[in-house]
């Protein structure tokens, strides 16, 4: 019998409007065969699309008044491994909601089955020059087996303040591959996610006169991390550093974004 997938994102505060999430939700439901549960966990569930399910956000561990520390933020991600968290059960796939879906997601369910997946961080080629690539997952695309991976959480709610040690955890998504333990890690193969800034922006001084290229064939998962996001690309992206255009991160207008957000139409 197959098991259920559940699909949850986040979404709090003003940056990201609701129509972020229902294009997302709608990307996974073109692309995926088996039932899934879609959960957004947020504070403004105003304008979801139906067949979304709203969540409240998960509640802060009581540890973390002790170290000042806002919530919520990116690292709310580490509470969905509590268990309990959401009435989740089973295989979960957590997916950012400034990424776009336009290819079969059932294969995010088939690979390693039972084990934590993440898609390996992306890194700038010139950071290539004198080390390596570092074994941290980009926790905009994982799956891990909710009602199992409470340990997760409690590494984070037992010890925030580790978890905010920046000479240790520079982000996140360190701080969580930390907490699985690299021992337990699959990384999603790296044509399944892709990087809009590593795979479609061309390399300077190309981004200056050529658009971005399109979405490789063989990726399921556009992810737009940092700047610019989705909406920023199509229009076209000037990154600037204290006043000064960093040329080299224009990116011009890419008008086939808009299509394949919406309708996952590549071309």
């Amino acid at each position: 019998m197959e098991t259920k997938a559940n699909v949850i994102c986040m979404k709090y505060g003003t940056r990201y409007p609701a129509h972020y999430v229902n294009r997302l939700y709608a990307g996974v439901k073109r692309n995926m065969e088996r039932k899934f549960r879609f959960v957004c966990f947020t504070d403004d569930p105003e304008g979801l699309a139906d067949g979304i399910e709203a969540q409240p956000l998960p509640e802060p561990p009581a540890t973390l008044s002790a170290i000042g520390r806002k919530w919520p933020t990116v690292y709310t991600k580490l509470a969905f491994f509590r268990d309990g968290c959401g009435g989740l059960e089973g295989p979960t796939l957590f997916l950012d909601i400034d990424q776009i879906v336009a290819g079969p997601m059932d294969r995010f369910f088939e690979f390693n089955p039972g084990g934590f997946c993440i898609i390996r961080n992306w890194i700038e080629r010139r950071k290539l020059i004198f080390r390596r690539r570092p074994k941290i997952g980009n926790s905009s695309c994982f799956r891990f087996e909710a009602g199992k991976s409470d340990r997760v959480w409690r590494a984070f709610a037992d010890n925030p303040a580790a978890a905010y040690d920046r000479r240790r955890f520079p982000t996140e998504q360190a701080f969580m591959t930390h907490a699985v333990g690299l021992e337990n890690i699959a990384w999603w193969p790296e044509d399944w996610v892709v990087s809009f800034k590593r795979s479609c922006h061309r390399m300077f001084p190309a981004n200056l006169f050529r658009p971005p290229r399109g979405m490789p064939e063989t990726a399921s998962i556009l992810c737009f991390h940092g700047h610019p996001c989705p909406e920023d690309a199509i229009a076209g992206f000037e990154f600037l550093k204290g006043n000064r255009v960093a040329i080299h991160q224009r990116t011009l207008p890419a008008p086939w974004i808009e299509k394949l957000w919406i309708d996952g139409t590549r071309k």
